[in-house]
């Protein structure tokens, strides 16, 4: 079987005669020449149809393509330095494949609701083509991430009978004769199973927050990836999550910066993301803010404001530990220099793009982790398997929540996470 030949491979065919199918990006005229941007989902290439070169009825074709119209053009491959991908298509034959007739989306302005409403198509323009090329580099540097340092992929269910994170952010469904299950918020208390087997593990997959929030910053369905390591403290679990944040960033710098310049993003300001990243603890953070002037009441979570205020003072991602027990979840260690305190980090993004990840030091004790459950208020029979974990053969043991559509945005420079994902779920939209 002869292999397919894409735009994204044609300076190794300079000089060949290539067919190629594909969509309408653009097209221009002038006298009896055609520039046909084909596009085929790897990258753009013009495609030049000379009056001379082609039958009548081939050059008649042309005038009948429309935007987003699918057709399949052969031609000879001809380097050019002044064009896209560096080569041009010299075109000897033409056919259209499938018409597009009043297609929506216009080179003018359009609002962000009628391009949310289009997303099936708004995904064909160019910057939301290079977002998601970003978006599976950056999925492609997690996983080799973490199966390069011997994590073990562990896949936990979705519908689950009980919260992770606060019962006010679940959505629920009936489940057969067994009551209420809900959508998971995330995959951590499983991971910590497979972590007790498996010594390091890492779960990846959607996770769902009914939370009815209207910011740049939330979904209400997003992907998530959550480590989980056996005998780590906090400080392994920062060491971990900076050279992770380093490694996708440097991931996406070395192979998708062409998908970067297209979406206009300030390289320089991607490359500074090196280790060591700063670590400050709560009340250095709550100082940050005082100083500046920032109205914030001591022993109250960090919200988006807040994050933003702090970031600016660096250029890299910043560790903020140590958090109030109050404010973080049941699950999470006290620091036994001050039980007032959760063995807890966030690490907040540079330019105003908030918390990317949020893990801590997981309570090991049995004991404790009774009365947290309790303070709580939290059914204990659905929690009697996560105890378990700590009846027989408990180790200390740490892990964290890495966002990718907030990765994604962060590291792209979008304005808002609803293009972050192919298809956003937001408290005022499902669809398409």
């Amino acid at each position: 079987m002869k292999p397919e030949i894409y735009i994204k491979d044609l300076k190794n065919h300079a000089g060949e005669t290539v067919t190629l199918k594909g969509w309408l990006y653009n097209k221009r005229k002038s006298g009896k020449l055609r520039f046909l941007i084909l596009r085929d989902g790897t990258g753009l290439l013009q495609c030049v149809v000379f009056k001379g070169s082609v039958s009548e009825e081939v050059f008649a074709k042309t005038a009948d393509l429309t935007q987003e119209a699918s057709f399949e053009v052969t031609g000879t491959i001809r380097a050019e330095e002044r064009a896209m991908g560096g080569v041009e298509m010299d075109v000897t034959d033409f056919n259209i494949l499938g018409e597009s007739v009043d297609y929506p989306i216009t080179p003018k302005e359009h609002g962000p609701e009628f391009l949310m409403d289009k997303r099936h198509l708004w995904l064909r323009s160019k910057k939301q083509m290079a977002v998601m090329r970003i978006r599976h580099r950056i999925v492609k540097a997690i996983r080799d991430f973490f199966d390069e340092r011997g994590f073990t992929l562990f896949d936990p269910p979705i519908i689950t009978p009980n919260a992770v994170e606060g019962t006010s952010t679940l959505f629920e469904t009936p489940y057969f004769d067994l009551g209420m299950a809900y959508l998971s918020q995330s995959g951590q208390l499983y991971a910590e199973a497979g972590a007790m087997a498996l010594g390091k593990v890492y779960t990846f997959g959607p996770t769902f927050r009914a939370e009815k929030s209207k910011t740049r910053r939330h979904l209400t369905e997003f992907w998530m990836v959550e480590p989980e390591m056996a005998f780590f403290d906090l400080d392994d679990d920062m060491d971990l999550a900076e050279e992770f944040l380093e490694y996708i960033v440097q991931s996406v710098l070395k192979d998708r910066k062409e998908d970067l310049i297209t979406l206009e993003r300030d390289v320089e300001k991607l490359e500074k993301i090196k280790r060591p990243f700063p670590r400050i603890s709560y009340d250095e953070a709550v100082k940050i803010l005082k100083k500046k002037g920032h109205d914030f009441q001591y022993g109250d979570d960090f919200g988006a404001p807040d994050e933003t205020v702090i970031g600016e003072d660096y250029d890299t991602p910043v560790m903020i530990h140590r958090y109030p027990a109050a404010v973080k979840a049941f699950y999470m260690k006290r620091d036994p220099e001050n039980p007032e305190l959760a063995l807890a980090v966030d690490v907040i993004a540079p330019e105003g793009y908030g918390e990317i990840i949020g893990g801590s030091q997981r309570e090991d004790e049995i004991e404790l982790l009774l009365e947290r459950i309790k303070e709580h208020d939290l059914p204990q029979e659905f929690f009697e398997w996560y105890l378990d974990l700590r009846r027989y053969g408990s180790v200390p043991h740490s892990g964290f929540g890495l966002g990718l559509e907030r990765t994604v945005s962060w590291i792209c420079g979008l304005d808002h996470l609803r293009e972050a994902i192919p298809f956003a779920r937001m408290i005022y939209r499902n669809t398409p």
